[in-house]
């Protein structure tokens, strides 16, 4: 049987990783969940195939606890939207405020407005390969 996995085994130092990458999202650039994700290796006890199944959904739950100085509003999910839920408003006010426009079905351009991601060297500097 497959083995689930509704949360990473160190969700704190996940979530820390999953901050410290948010962190890097200039203003008026958005990056989807996954593109975060796919970031972070799996972390330990989850397979890549299982990783790649949940680690949007990781760094969902990381975002929804983030500390006050990530910039939370700069991750939206793989359709290039803004995800239904409380707050969702506030947050397309706050892209808007950093100059993302959204197009009439509520969508962001990803290849004006997304994000490219950190330098190689940030990455090897913390600890992170890119895939």
């Amino acid at each position: 049987m497959p083995q689930k996995f509704t949360s990473p085994t160190n969700r704190d130092a996940y979530n820390a990783t999953v901050w410290e990458i948010v962190r890097q999202i200039p203003a008026g650039k958005v990056a989807p969940y996954g593109k975060i994700a796919a970031l972070i290796p799996p972390p330990e006890g989850a397979s890549e195939s299982g990783y790649r199944a949940w680690g949007a959904r990781w760094v969902g739950g990381a975002m929804a606890a983030c500390p006050p100085d990530v910039p939370w509003q700069r991750v939206i999910n793989a359709q290039g939207k803004i995800s239904l839920r409380k707050g969702a408003e506030y947050q397309r006010q706050l892209l808007e405020d950093e100059g993302v426009i959204f197009d009439e079905r509520d969508r962001i351009d990803m290849d004006e407005f997304g994000w490219g991601g950190p330098s190689q060297a940030w990455l090897v500097e913390h600890g992170l390969v890119p895939r």
